[in-house]
C-alpha cells in the first residue's frame, strides 16, 4: 500500500470525525482528504514543495 493510500485513509478517517459535526464536516471532507493525499505524496517524494511554493507566489515561468 503506497503512503497516497495510506493520506488518504488517514484523511478519510478526519473528514468521518468532522462529519460528525454536521454541514461543515462533509465541506470539510474534500479539504482531509486533499491534505492526507498530498502528504502521502510527499512521504513519498513524489511532490516537490518548492515548485508548489513557486506556482502559488508567481514565481513559476511558463516557458
Amino acid at each position: 500500500m503506497s503512503y497516497t493510500v495510506v493520506g488518504m485513509a488517514v484523511g478519510a478517517v478526519l473528514a468521518w470525525a468532522a462529519l460528525v459535526f454536521h454541514f461543515w464536516g462533509f465541506l470539510l471532507m474534500a479539504v482531509f482528504l486533499m491534505v492526507g493525499a498530498l502528504l502521502g505524496r510527499a512521504a513519498e517524494g513524489k511532490l516537490d514543495w518548492r515548485s508548489i511554493r513557486d506556482a502559488l507566489t508567481g514565481r513559476r515561468s511558463s516557458s
